[in-house]
């Protein structure tokens, strides 16, 4: 979040150790923390993603191959789903949004650190080259990006989303630089105490590299040594789509052609589909019903009462999770970096808990 934070402060987990900053290069393709290999118990203690089920049998396909593909168009919001001979859903693309929703092989999500959730979603959510428009189905740009990424097993927004969480291993491209692995939140606040932040809020994609940025307006950003491989809220979403998805970046919160820096920012931007539009921050501007959103769908809430009318924490809808909870993933100064967990309130839509309660508008990018 980029705004103060919200309630008490909880134990939060150790430091993360330091690494050497190097040169950022082009990210090494593929994942070797994320495997479909069975792990050992030893490696089973660290978040990993595996498949336990093909029901579709959508992996390693080409669209199609279940009989004829028919194309639907269905409202609020709008969008065109795209389904096989037998009517199962094997896309969703949304009108003015270019996050696509993909069915593919079962993976499972966890973050045994933190919490007993388990997300088990066949939804690869992957960013399209262009915003959805009616007809783009017939569009050579989309026919060449679907035949490509359909089926296909590289590293979607979940996949990268989680090489942040609690004891992900580093990854480094290959001038050594380390462009995932446990991120912190942000450092220490020196003045914290009883109603201050325990941490420093503020931290970027470019802080956690440790290396200098220049957006495509000019502006170049210094990283701060103190937030080095630290990413609030935003900063978290912004690495996630931003820096590893390529989704076009703002230095701040100007509006323009790029994600802006905050999370109310980006709620209040022209950017993508407003699935929940924003209608106020107060408690009863609650939405009434989140069935419109969809794993991938960025969320965002009104947690502290001294930011006034802005939004203060965003995250990544995942989806449900083995028990049945609408579960989301986000960076947080009680867990001290991105989690599913619980410290600091259950990462759940569903209910009347912490975060249920303080959501406030739902955007599809």
């Amino acid at each position: 979040m980029t705004a103060p934070s919200k309630k008490k402060k909880k134990k939060s987990r150790g430091t993360r150790p330091a690494l050497h900053t190097v040169t950022v290069v082009a990210l090494l393709a593929g994942s070797a923390y994320f495997t479909y290999a069975l792990r050992t118990e030893e490696q089973a203690k660290t978040p990993a993603v595996r498949v336990v089920a093909d029901r579709n049998g959508a992996g390693g396909v080409t669209a199609g191959t279940n009989g004829a593909q028919k194309w639907e168009r269905l409202q609020s919001p709008a969008r065109s789903v795209l389904r096989d001979g037998s009517g199962q859903v094997l896309a969703t693309f949304t009108d003015n949004a270019r996050t696509a929703t993909l069915t593919g092989p079962s993976r499972t999500f966890s973050e045994p650190a933190n919490t007993t959730s388990r997300v088990v979603t066949e939804n690869w959510v992957r960013l399209m080259p262009e915003a959805w428009k009616p007809g783009a189905e017939n569009q050579q740009w989309f026919k060449d990006w679907f035949k490509k990424y359909y089926g296909s097993s590289e590293d979607d927004i979940f996949a990268t989303a989680f090489q942040y969480v609690d004891k992900a291993p580093v990854k480094k491209d290959a001038q050594g630089t380390s462009f995932a692995g446990d991120a912190s939140f942000g450092p220490l606040n020196p003045t914290g105490s009883e109603g201050n932040d325990l941490r420093l809020e503020q931290s970027d994609f470019y802080d956690y590299l440790g290396k200098p940025y220049t957006f495509r307006n000019g502006v170049t950003k210094q990283p701060q040594p103190a937030r080095y491989r630290a990413i609030d809220c935003s900063g978290f979403v912004r690495t996630v789509f931003g820096y590893r998805a390529r989704y076009p970046l703002m230095p701040d919160d100007t509006p323009g052609a790029g994600l802006p820096r905050t999370a109310n920012g980006i709620a209040r931007s022209a950017l993508g589909a407003d699935v929940i539009p924003l209608k106020g921050t107060g408690p009863e501007h609650r939405p009434a019903s989140i069935d419109v959103i969809q794993p991938g769908d960025l969320l965002f809430f009104k947690l502290d009462a001294r930011t006034k009318d802005r939004l203060d924490h965003t995250g990544i809808y995942l989806g449900t999770d083995s028990d049945g909870h609408n579960i989301f993933i986000s960076s947080r100064e009680e867990a001290n970096g991105p989690t599913i967990g619980d410290k600091g309130g259950a990462s759940r839509l569903d209910g009347n808990g912490y975060y249920a309660t303080t959501l406030r508008s739902v955007k599809r990018l």
